[in-house]
């Protein structure tokens, strides 16, 4: 059997992506073999000395990579305004949807949501929605999601914000990862009820090592924490080169179909190279995916143009 790999990758000269989170981990790699087979990148992070420090390792590892870097927040929707603002008018390829936050602590963002599901799904919604009349016809959507989707009872819609009951983070962390899975099921179904060609797809890329793992144990300072994502790391844990193996295919490979959704290929999905898997069928419901779509533009207040 055949693997798929970034050698895989078809020539994207002349291609334009976004990739959010590309600073570090998945969101690096990403960007990196994307830049590698010729497209535009542009870099979209929160941190500018953490993206130049990227750009340049990058550079160092793909000659002549084509590479920008723009500032966006996820936990802003000021911010995630102002990036697809200053992208106006500009065609965008792929957009992958990549940046993320696990497990930390209670917080809201900048706009008094869930930190989790505020940054995760509201500021990828907003995003997607903002910029989704630049993007070509041919384009492609990716939103990255987790094997964590399976690890919550259900999106609690009465209580997105955690204001009435004890807060569980990795269950908050859950709950946005199952949107954006249901997220991106949902707006596969309206461009495809809208005729509109762009494949919508999604990824995730089993337990890969990458310095998410260590950010709450770092907000909440517990050595006990950082030792557990060490060693599960070490012992069970992919590179993150082949973590965004998934998410590669999804945005590049010639025979995905908008709804595909690309996970490892190993034991559990845990790690291995990239092929379409199954997900908990909640995510395909289309009942709950019109709720959270309709929930998501009353937050946000980001009405998509196909609707």
């Amino acid at each position: 059997m055949t693997h798929w790999t970034e050698t895989d990758i078809p020539n994207l000269t002349g291609k334009t992506a976004v990739v959010t989170g590309a600073n570090s981990g998945l969101g690096y790699h990403t960007a990196r073999a994307l830049a590698a087979a010729g497209a535009q990148v542009i870099m979209a992070c929160r941190s500018e000395s953490k993206a130049t420090q990227a750009m340049d390792a990058l550079r160092g590892e793909v000659d002549d990579a084509s590479i920008e870097f723009a500032p966006l927040d996820l936990a802003s929707l000021e911010s995630v305004r102002t990036f697809a603002s200053g992208l106006e008018n500009r065609p965008i390829d792929l957009l992958i949807n990549n940046a993320g936050v696990m497990a930390v602590p209670y917080s809201k963002t900048a706009d008094g949501f869930e930190m989790q599901f505020g940054t995760n799904h509201l500021g990828h919604f907003a995003l997607t929605g903002l910029l989704l009349d630049q993007i070509r016809d041919g384009g492609r959507i990716v939103s990255l999601a987790s094997m964590a989707h399976r690890w919550t009872p259900a999106i609690n819609f009465d209580d997105l914000a955690w204001e009435q009951r004890r807060y569980k983070r990795w269950q908050a962390y859950g709950d946005s990862k199952l949107a954006n899975l249901t997220f991106m099921f949902e707006l596969s179904r309206r461009m495809i009820a809208a005729r509109r060609n762009i494949i919508v797809a999604g990824a995730h890329p089993g337990y890969a090592s990458t310095n998410l793992q260590f950010v709450a144990a770092a907000q909440r300072k517990s050595m006990i924490e950082r030792l557990v994502m060490t060693i599960g790391n070490a012992v069970i844990g992919q590179p993150a080169k082949m973590g965004a193996l998934p998410s590669l295919y999804a945005a590049t490979a010639s025979h995905v179909t908008s709804g595909d959704y690309i996970g490892p290929d190993g034991l559990q999905q845990m790690r291995g190279h990239p092929e379409k898997v199954g997900c908990r069928k909640q995510a395909r419901d289309s009942v709950i995916g019109e709720r959270l779509w309709s929930v998501s533009e009353q937050l946000t207040d980001v009405r998509y143009l196909s609707d």
